[in-house]
């Protein structure tokens, strides 16, 4: 089966009454869990992004205190764990403050994690390359925004 692009899929959605709508999604609803959450964002928690935020943050937190940290080799992994939910949480959203603002935790927390990070080059790695991807992010933000993150960011490598 060859699937169709988004624009015959919107074209084709157009053509749906309200009743075959609903039902369409919530039949999508079921097969993945990431589209279920996705569409909790949409209906629940898009209109405050600012509450979002902190659910992420909140759920973080958790993540991290969870790691094993016996060896570097199981922070590595919990690590890269921890930043795929954090990327999938970012795709969720859409916006590049929230981007910036959940990437800058993600770093902040693992330069403040025990064992030191430094101590570990993959692990150091994975770091140094959020904190670009933060950058790049950080740029194409508002000049105020750009500002108040990148004081942000300079708190973080001064740590």
């Amino acid at each position: 089966m060859k699937t169709a692009t988004v624009t015959v899929i919107k074209k084709e959605l157009k053509h749906l009454s309200q009743e075959e709508m609903i039902e369409l999604v919530l039949r999508l609803s079921k097969f993945k869990k990431e589209n279920k959450e996705l569409l909790t964002y949409l209906l629940f928690e898009e209109s405050s992004e600012a509450s979002y935020i902190e659910a992420v943050k909140q759920e973080v937190d958790d993540t991290f205190e969870t790691i094993n940290t016996s060896s570097y080799f199981f922070i590595k992994k919990s690590a890269r764990k921890i930043l795929r939910l954090v990327k999938k949480y970012i795709r969720y959203s859409n916006n590049k403050e929230t981007e910036v603002e959940l990437m800058l935790y993600f770093c902040i927390k693992l330069k403040n994690m025990h064992p030191p990070m430094e101590r570990d080059q993959a692990l150091h790695n994975i770091y140094l390359r959020q904190v670009e991807a933060s950058q790049k992010s950080i740029s194409k933000l508002h000049e105020d925004l750009q500002y108040d993150f990148e004081r942000e960011l300079e708190k973080i490598d001064n740590n």
